[in-house]
C-alpha cells in the first residue's frame, strides 16, 4: 500500500483551539525571509540572550562551581538547597508558608503552569484569565480539560481589570483566577487595593488565585509590586517566579512556585504536584544551582530599569515614538517587558493586526505579535519586547510608523467619481 493511501495521523483535536503566535505561523515566515538572505528585526520574543544580554557573573559561576554535583537526578519538587533558599527569600518578602515543602522548581514557569493545571482542573472547569493574557495560560488550561474564561483588562482602564466584572464571571465550575502581575503584554503593574478586591471575590467563591510573577522586580518610573499571597494570608495562592527574566537566564529554564494557605485546604493540591512533578522525575539540575546566588546575590535588575539603564531608555524610546506619532497612542508599560501600542485613525481603519504584522515583516524587515495573539477581542494592537537597545527601537518606530502611513493615505484617497454619460 502506498503511503499516499493511508490516512494522516490524528492529533489532538483542542489543539486546534491553541494558538501561540508569538512562536506561530509568523515565526516561522520570519525563518523564510532570513533563509532568503533578509535581515529583520524580531521583537516578538523577550528573549534577553538575543539582544546581548548575560545571565549575572555570580550565577554563571555558581553553576560552574557545582557542575560537578549536576548528573543525579535530585528531589522531584527541587534540589532542597535551592527550596531552602527560596523558601527563605519569599519569607523575607512576607509570603506566607514560606517553607522548602511548599516549593515547587520546574523547567521554566512554563511546565509548572501546565503542571499546576494538571493537578487542578477536571474536565469541564472553568479558570478567569485576564484579556489580554500570556497565551500560554489559555492554551494550559485548554490541552488540561478546562475552559479559560475571559475578564476584560480594556486599555481605557490602562489595562487594569475591573473586580465587579471579574466576580459576574464566576461560576459553579470556575476553579481559579489567574493574575499577571506585572502583565505582559501591556506592562500594566497592579496596585494593592485592586488586588485586595480581587482576592476577596477568590475568597468569597472558593477560587484558588495563581500569580504570576516572572517580571515582579522589573518596573520603571516609581511603580511599586505588590505581591498577592501576603494579601490572601490562609486563602490558597500560588505564585510564580523564575530566573528568566529579572535574572536574564531564559535558556535554564529554571522557575519555581510556591503554595500558599491553609495546610488542611491545600494538602491534595499540594499531593497532586508532587506526584506529576515525580512523573517528570526532576527539572533540569544544572540551572538549579543558580537559585540560592540569585535570589541572595545582589540586585542586577534595578540599574537596568532606572533612568540611564538600557531597558529604560528603550522604553522611554517607544513612550516617545508613540506620542509622536500620528497613527499610534500607548498606555506606558510601568512594567514588565513589552509595549502594547494601539493603531489610531485613518491608519486603524479596516485594520487587521495579523495582516499588519505580515506586511510590516515582508515591507520593513520588522516582526512584531499581533495583539489578538493575546486572546483580546479587538484587532488594532501590537506587542515589542523592549530588549533592543534605544537607538534600533527607534529606527523600529520609524519603519511602523512608515509602514501606518501608507494605510493611512490609502484609506483616505478620494476615489473620483466619473459623471453620468448624457442621456441621448
Amino acid at each position: 500500500m502506498s503511503s499516499s493511501s493511508l490516512k494522516p495521523l490524528a492529533t489532538r483535536e483542542r489543539l486546534s483551539e491553541v494558538r501561540y503566535e508569538i512562536r506561530g505561523e509568523l515565526a516561522r515566515r520570519a525563518r523564510e525571509l532570513e533563509a532568503q538572505g533578509r535581515k529583520l528585526i524580531k521583537l516578538n520574543i523577550g528573549n534577553p540572550g538575543n539582544f546581548g544580554f548575560r545571565a549575572p557573573p555570580h550565577l554563571q559561576h555558581a553553576i560552574a562551581d557545582d557542575m560537578n554535583r549536576t548528573d543525579p537526578y535530585t528531589h522531584q519538587q527541587g534540589l532542597p538547597v535551592a527550596r531552602e533558599a527560596l523558601a527563605g527569600a519569599y519569607a523575607r518578602r512576607g509570603y506566607p508558608d514560606a517553607e522548602p515543602e511548599r516549593v515547587f522548581v520546574g523547567n521554566g514557569v512554563s511546565e509548572l503552569i501546565d503542571l499546576s493545571l494538571r493537578a487542578l482542573l477536571n474536565p469541564g472547569d472553568e479558570v478567569l484569565i485576564p484579556s489580554p493574557d500570556y497565551p500560554l495560560w489559555s492554551a494550559a488550561t485548554i490541552l488540561n480539560d478546562g475552559r479559560p474564561v475571559y475578564y476584560s483588562c480594556d486599555p481605557e482602564n490602562g489595562f487594569l481589570p475591573d473586580p465587579s466584572k471579574i466576580e459576574t464571571l464566576v461560576s459553579p465550575r470556575t476553579r481559579a483566577i489567574v493574575l499577571i502581575n506585572p502583565n505582559n503584554p501591556s506592562g500594566a503593574s497592579y496596585p494593592r487595593e485592586l488586588l485586595e478586591r480581587i482576592v476577596a471575590i477568590a475568597a468569597k467563591h472558593d477560587l484558588l488565585l495563581m500569580v504570576d510573577e516572572i517580571y515582579d522586580q522589573i518596573l520603571y518610573d516609581g511603580a511599586v509590586f505588590q505581591p498577592v499571597a501576603p494579601l490572601a494570608g490562609e486563602h490558597p495562592c500560588i505564585s510564580f517566579s523564575g530566573l528568566s527574566k529579572v535574572h536574564r537566564a531564559c535558556g535554564w529554564r529554571v522557575g519555581w512556585a510556591l503554595l500558599s494557605g491553609d495546610g488542611a485546604r491545600v494538602g491534595e493540591l499540594r499531593a497532586a504536584m508532587d506526584l506529576l512533578s515525580a512523573l517528570r522525575l526532576c527539572a533540569n539540575v544544572p540551572g538549579q544551582y543558580a537559585i540560592e546566588a540569585a535570589v541572595n546575590g545582589p540586585d542586577t535588575i534595578s540599574p537596568l530599569c532606572a533612568p540611564g539603564g538600557r531597558l529604560y531608555e528603550t522604553r522611554r524610546a517607544v513612550i516617545e515614538a508613540c506620542a509622536a506619532s500620528e497613527h499610534l497612542s500607548l498606555v506606558a508599560p510601568a512594567g514588565a517587558l513589552y509595549a502594547f501600542p494601539a493603531v489610531t485613525g485613518a491608519a486603524a481603519r479596516n485594520f487587521d493586526d495579523h495582516d499588519f504584522a505580515l506586511e510590516l515583516m515582508q515591507d520593513e524587515g520588522v516582526l512584531v505579535v499581533p495583539g489578538s495573539s493575546f486572546n483580546v477581542p479587538y484587532r488594532n494592537h501590537f506587542r515589542v519586547t523592549l530588549l533592543p537597545e534605544a537607538a534600533v527601537m527607534r529606527e523600529v518606530f520609524v519603519r511602523i510608523d512608515r509602514a501606518l502611513a501608507r494605510r493611512a493615505e490609502a484609506n483616505t484617497k478620494v476615489v473620483p467619481i466619473k459623471p453620468r454619460s448624457a442621456v441621448a
